[in-house]
C-alpha cells in the first residue's frame, strides 16, 4: 500500500530527529509551519506528531511546543512495542544490513509444527533460515515460517530484501498485530556455524506470531540474536 500523508510526515520528521537536525531539547516547527511545509491539514500533522510522541521521539510541552527528547543510542535499539522489519530497524539505527537466505522450502504443517507455531495442521508455509549481517558481522539467525496463502509467491530474492515491504507494497497486505516472547537459550550447532558469536555460548531469542488485518496468523519467527549488541526498549506513559 502507498504510504499515507501522515506517515510520510512522521517518517520525514523521525529521520530529521535521528540525524540530529533536530537535537535533543530543540523544538520542532509549529503546527502552522508544518502545515505549510507539508501542504496538509492540521489533523494530518497532529496524527504524525502523535506517533512521534507515542514512540518517545518528542514530547508536547504546554507553552513551549513539541520538544525533541530522543537521544541517539550507543547500541542498536529495537522496539518491543512496535512492529518494524529488520531493514527498517537497521536504517533507523544507522547500520548496514545484508541478508542471506541459507534455506528456503515449502512445508505442510503437521501436528507438532502446529503446536509450536500456531498455524493449523494442513496449512502450507514457506520455511526460511536467514542470516542477518549488521555492519558486516553475522549477528542474527532467523527461522521464519510464512503462511503461503497470505505471503504468496515469496522467493529467496524477496526474502533477502524485506518480506514486510513485499507484503505491504506488492501484495497490499496490512500488518496489524504481533505477539512476542523473549528467552535466553544456549547456542546450537547451526548458531555456531552461521553466526559470529565471539565466544558467547547463549543467544537472545525473540519469538513472534504476527497477524494481518483479518486476524490471520501469517508469520511465526524465531530470531536468534548475539546478545551483547542489542537493546530492546519499550516506552511507557503514566496514566
Amino acid at each position: 500500500m502507498a504510504s499515507t500523508k501522515y506517515d510520510i510526515i512522521y517518517r520525514k520528521l523521525r529521520e530529521e530527529i535521528e540525524s540530529g537536525e533536530y537535537p535533543a531539547g530543540s523544538a520542532l516547527p509549529s503546527e502552522h509551519r508544518l502545515i505549510e511545509i507539508f501542504d496538509c491539514s492540521r489533523n494530518t500533522v497532529r496524527r504524525a506528531l502523535r506517533q512521534l510522541i507515542d514512540e518517545g521521539y518528542v514530547q508536547s510541552i504546554h507553552g513551549k511546543g513539541v520538544l525533541v527528547i530522543y537521544r541517539r543510542p550507543v547500541q542498536p535499539q529495537f522496539s518491543i512495542g512496535g512492529i518494524e522489519s529488520l531493514k527498517e530497524a537497521a536504517q533507523r539505527n544507522g547500520l548496514s544490513l545484508v541478508t542471506k537466505v541459507i534455506r528456503f522450502e515449502e512445508l505442510t504443517v503437521d501436528g507438532e509444527l502446529a503446536e509450536k507455531t500456531g498455524f493449523a495442521a494442513g496449512d502450507v508455509v514457506y520455511y526460511l533460515q536467514r542470516v542477518r549481517y549488521l555492519n558486516g558481522e553475522a549477528m542474527i539467525l532467523d527461522h521464519n515460517y510464512f503462511l503461503k496463502s497470505v505471503v504468496h509467491d515469496l522467493t529467496p530474492e524477496i526474502a533477502e530484501g524485506s518480506v514486510y515491504e513485499y507484503m505491504e507494497n506488492t501484495l497490499g497486505e496490512t500488518i496489524v498485530t504481533t505477539r512476542r516472547k523473549y528467552t535466553v537459550e544456549r547456542e546450537n550447532k547451526l548458531d555456531s556455524a552461521c553466526l559470529d558469536l565471539h565466544g558467547y555460548n547463549c543467544l537472545l531469542v525473540v519469538t513472534n506470531q504476527t497477524f494481518n488485518k483479518e486476524g490471520v496468523l501469517f508469520e511465526y519467527t524465531r530470531s536468534r540474536h548475539r546478545p551483547e549488541q542489542f537493546v530492546f526498549y519499550e516506552l511507557a506513559h503514566r496514566k
